[in-house]
């Protein structure tokens, strides 16, 4: 008998250790690429919130293996290497960096204005996200399916000299990347300069080869803009329409096993819940870091917001793109277009 007993434990650990294999398999590790480098407020909130989630929610069966600052693939080409689903599985594609393959994205950039606070913006894209079928679909023309959306902070006029009239921009000259902010200038009366992203766009500020710089608060501090043009008008309204996806390849999630992909559905829940607060904390840190490194700030007010809309004469900007787009087969822009603005006036109109 004691012999017997003896057999039957180590035939418990027999079957123990040779089905150790098959549960570790069960683990799936998903390679995801980000062209930014690791810890500003958006890198940092998708792996503490997000990837944390994934896994807790998935009890370990799903682990991230972070890239950051394009260690897998830079920014330009994203779609493509997720799509192909061979070096990475998850990540962040920019649509405004790949404009022919998803150009229906390109609309929310070409509101001057927007939800004047995270939680407002959130709440936006998540409503268009949900009820327009489209967007999904132009992803799925790349073999790619949108996880979770991150945005922006928002706009910043990073300026030489003091009291600059936003809608009475002659004579200066300005850059800026977005397609649509390069026609808002030059409607507003500023010459539009095309230069790389670099340091080099604060020495010519500097210099005064510029006048101003029109980009997302983040990135002028990045270059560190402020220290030649201190003088910084901004709006949380100025919302940049700037939408940063966190796609997984199409192949990738249908291989899955179903209890997975429910737990990516609820960890991204989770993560939206609190991205408002997160983006409206992170401005607040922002432009009190910049306040105290002596930048000069103006809060735009509703009077400004709104003849800064007037002088961009979007919407004779954004009827042109519909136009093109339409001429190239995406009979959907011009509707969608509409649809999202009277979606934005409507939110507006709420809010007075």
């Amino acid at each position: 008998m004691k012999h017997q007993g003896v057999a039957t434990v180590i035939s418990a650990i027999f079957a123990l250790l040779t089905a150790y294999p098959t549960i570790a398999s069960a683990e799936k590790i998903l390679r995801y690429t980000d062209h930014e480098p690791y810890g500003n407020m958006r890198t940092q909130f998708i792996k503490n919130v997000f990837f944390s989630e994934i896994e807790k929610e998935s009890q370990g069966r799903l682990k991230i293996e972070a890239h950051w600052e394009g260690d897998i693939s830079g920014s330009y080409n994203a779609l493509s290497t997720l799509g192909q689903g061979t070096r990475a599985d998850i990540g962040i594609v920019v649509p405004e960096y790949t404009a022919e393959q998803l150009p229906l994205h390109q609309i929310f950039k070409s509101f001057p204005l927007g939800p004047e606070n995270g939680e407002a913006q959130v709440s936006f894209f998540h409503r268009v996200f949900q009820q327009y079928p489209q967007f999904a679909r132009e992803l799925g023309q790349n073999n790619l399916v949108n996880l979770q959306f991150f945005l922006g902070y928002p706009v910043g006029f990073f300026t030489r000299q003091p009291d600059v009239k936003l809608n009475q921009l002659e004579g200066t000259k300005w850059r800026t990347a977005s397609f649509w902010h390069q026609s808002f200038l030059r409607n507003a009366g500023g010459v539009t300069l095309a230069m790389p992203w670099n340091d080099k766009i604060t020495d010519a500020l500097r210099a005064g080869q510029l006048n101003g710089l029109m980009v997302n608060l983040d990135s002028g501090d990045d270059i560190h803009a402020q220290r030649a043009a201190p003088y910084i008008h901004y709006s949380p309204a100025l919302w940049l329409g700037h939408v940063y996806l966190l796609v997984i390849n199409k192949d990738t999630l249908n291989a899955l096993d179903e209890r997975d992909r429910l737990a990516i559905r609820r960890a991204a829940e989770t993560t939206e819940k609190q991205l408002g607060a997160a983006l409206d904390c992170g401005l607040a840190s922002l432009t009190a870091r910049l306040e105290n490194e002596g930048a000069k700030l103006h809060l735009l007010s509703r009077d400004e917001q709104m003849e800064w809309q007037k002088a961009t004469r979007y919407q004779e900007v954004q009827e042109e793109w519909a136009r093109q787009q339409e001429s190239k087969g995406n009979r959907d822009a011009g509707k969608l277009m509409h649809e999202l603005r009277l979606l934005l006036e409507a939110n507006a109109r709420e809010k007075r």
